[in-house]
């Protein structure tokens, strides 16, 4: 029975009743959501008002893309914000660091905050209903929780390494309801230490404790590969790190870019064992947490998602991509709007051209059809958004702010 279930019809006006609205809708959004997200809430009640505030804006920025897909332009429900191309770590096999959205000094030059501010207000005007906030390391980026406070009627969903908040970001956190933070682990100490540099798994660990001290909406994002797959093929192993990460988690299959070491990737026969543990894990019917997994997921709306279909991203300099891994571009907010670019021939292409958004066993459409992409893009004018770090595939060293 989903907890849902068990909620009894409270008075009318009390904080218990929205609520109870509340948990009602969800199954509307996503009815895995249910098992993990009602409890929660039912600990974390100032975020009721927030969650209420998200639901009316989910359907009206529904129609408001609808309204601009009448119109000619597809806007996605989600925006993918890199932030900053700074990083205090240089993981192996960063993804980031390989398509130059994560350079070395000196770091490419990034938008500020006034820049990224009218991003997100275009964004909010054009439909889209959430931004996934990314970097490099978001926090980096003097001011960023500021920008999640002046847009409260849209969810921020903020991926951050855990080393690199200051007192002031976990205060203003706290204030907040509309802010996700998800923080990345590899798995135990070793594993993550082992990929991200010493000391950083305890790090990662004390600043999740520190968000859900705060009553901040938490979860992790772990990268999957040949080294950690086996360690997240246990449930209990899950169970574990969810407790101090929160409700939510999400897996990603490492990517293999140009410069990252191809090794990284799961074999076939890792990629469906690994699938069979999240799908088993989501079969519970009591405590867990809620899973996204990428690309598996992708793979049930018919591949890739990218280029507008589901999202779309801007990098630290402005230039609009397809998705993080795809360095191409043709428009940049610099210099042209948000709506020229989601109506881009480059956008239009990639959706028309379903092969190059086909996974076909690869963690990445587009990644994997990175040549073929690049030959058909070159005759729209497209250009190459950063500059690959030139040693990506080593063991870079830490340098933990």
């Amino acid at each position: 029975m989903p907890p849902t279930a068990d909620l009894r019809e409270p008075a009318p006006g009390l904080l218990s009743r929205r609520l109870f609205d509340f948990a009602a809708r969800i199954p509307e959004i996503d009815p895995q959501l249910t098992r993990v997200l009602v409890p929660w809430m039912m600990r974390h009640r100032r975020y009721v008002p927030g969650f209420l505030r998200l639901a009316r804006t989910l359907k009206q920025s529904h129609r408001v893309r609808a309204r601009q897909l009448a119109a000619g332009v597809r806007v996605p429900p989600f925006l993918i914000l890199s932030v900053t191309s700074r990083c205090n770590l240089r993981c192996t096999g960063c993804y980031a660091g390989a398509v130059g959205t994560v350079t070395r000094v000196p770091a490419q030059f990034s938008l500020d905050l006034d820049e990224w501010r009218r991003v997100v207000a275009e964004a909010a005007g054009l439909g889209v209903m959430a931004f996934i906030v990314a970097g490099g390391e978001p926090f980096l980026l003097p001011g960023i929780v500021d920008l999640f406070r002046e847009f409260p009627d849209r969810l921020f969903i903020v991926f951050t390494n855990g080393t690199a908040l200051r007192p002031h970001d976990y205060a203003a956190l706290a204030k907040l309801s509309n802010v996700v933070v998800m923080v990345s682990l590899e798995g135990d100490r070793a594993l993550t230490d082992r990929r991200r540099g010493n000391g950083v798994f305890d790090r990662a660990l004390a600043c999740l404790d520190r968000l859900q001290h705060a009553g901040v909406l938490t979860g992790m994002a772990v990268t999957i590969e040949p080294r950690n797959v086996g360690y997240w093929s246990q449930p209990a192993n899950i169970d574990a790190l969810a407790a101090h990460s929160g409700p939510l988690i999400m897996f990603i299959e490492q990517i293999p870019e140009a410069g990252c070491d191809n090794g990284l990737q799961l074999t076939a026969a890792q990629q469906r064992r690994f699938r069979q543990t999240v799908l088993d894990y989501r079969e519970r019917q009591t405590g867990g947490a809620f899973i996204i997994h990428s690309p598996a997921d992708e793979e049930t709306l018919g591949g890739c998602v990218s280029a507008g279909r589901g999202f779309a991203h801007v990098a630290p300099g402005g230039d609009v991509t397809a998705c993080p891994v795809s360095a191409l571009a043709t428009h940049s907010v610099r210099t042209s709007n948000l709506r020229e670019a989601l109506a881009s021939p480059l956008f239009a292409m990639i959706r028309d051209n379903g092969r190059l958004l086909e996974t076909a066993g690869h963690p990445c459409g587009l990644s994997a059809h990175a040549d073929e992409l690049e030959a058909m893009a070159s005759g729209l004018g497209a250009y190459r958004s950063g500059a690959p770090d030139p040693a990506p595939t080593t063991e870079w060293p830490i340098a933990i702010r």
